[in-house]
């Protein structure tokens, strides 16, 4: 039997750049000109089919925030929680290699294109973030549907949402399917910010991640998922008029993105239950 040169391989001794191009095609590369995590990443074409490899990149490098034994840190992160939730939206984890320079985390390649666009582009017709936004409502209900659900399974297993926003979906227009990534900075367990301005688009962002000493915990996870639907379903703001949604649906978002966390639903179970009983009456709308 043959064995498959990301599959079935625990270990290499080479740079991973090197190994990928001689066992397969690379067909993209996600590195310091596409983002700044320090993180080099690969799609890789083999006999067998695409893969996404995640790499913490050169141990060298000067520029990235984090230090290459942080950014491996953040990778084995992302290992557990992947490997701790088996939801439709994470794509499948095959694999991790081990190499001189860290692991090399082997994912299955999703098609589609991440939300996100740059600040200059967001407002650009043509952008990727502009297109999501002008889908029917109710294919954009039901993605939302699939980021509470997904991050509601996460909580009860402990997991808190750190730097999720719009660059962490995957949206398959021609499949109408979404997908999940780079939850590297998710913690297993309430922590204190430690750093005053978390990582994080401030978009999606609570008040205490900008707060050094503030508790970060469920509530902020439920913050995070009231803004995305602030963003993908109104303007970025929390007004009435540009929300697209029901009362009732905003009523639930305006009270997730409160700012007094005493205010907010306790748990994202409270939220994604609140979430979904405001707009099962509300799917054949668009």
């Amino acid at each position: 039997m043959n064995c498959h040169p990301l599959l079935d391989v625990e270990r290499i001794e080479g740079a991973p750049d090197v190994y990928l191009n001689s066992v397969g095609s690379v067909f993209a590369v996600f590195d310091e000109h596409t983002q700044d995590s320090g993180n080099v990443s690969y799609g890789v074409q083999t006999a067998q089919g695409r893969y996404f490899v995640k790499t913490a990149g050169h141990p060298d490098d000067p520029n990235p925030f984090l230090s290459h034994s942080e950014r491996v840190s953040l990778l084995r992160n992302a290992v557990q929680l992947r490997r701790s939730c088996n939801h439709p939206t994470l794509p499948p984890l095959h694999q991790v290699i081990e190499s001189p320079t860290g692991p090399l985390i082997v994912y299955q390649w999703v098609d589609g294109e991440l939300i996100r666009t740059d600040a200059a582009m967001r407002d650009d017709p043509r952008s990727t973030f502009q297109r999501f936004r002008r889908l029917p409502f109710h294919e954009i209900i039901r993605a939302l549907d699939l980021v509470y659900e997904l991050h509601h399974q996460l909580a009860r297993l402990g997991w808190i949402a750190v730097d999720f926003y719009d660059g962490c979906m995957i949206y398959d227009f021609a499949c109408r399917k979404l997908h999940i990534v780079d939850l590297d900075h998710y913690c297993k367990a309430p922590f204190i910010n430690e750093m005053g301005r978390m990582f994080g688009s401030s978009r999606f962002m609570a008040p205490e991640e900008f707060e050094r000493g503030a508790r970060i915990d469920e509530g902020t996870t439920v913050f995070t998922m009231g803004r995305t639907a602030a963003v993908l379903l109104s303007n970025g703001t929390l007004e009435r008029r540009p929300f697209r949604g029901s009362d009732a649906l905003y009523e639930v978002i305006r009270r997730a993105c409160c700012d007094d966390r005493r205010k907010r639903y306790g748990s994202m179970e409270a939220f994604f239950t609140a979430w979904m009983e405001a707009h099962v009456s509300e799917l054949s709308i668009d």
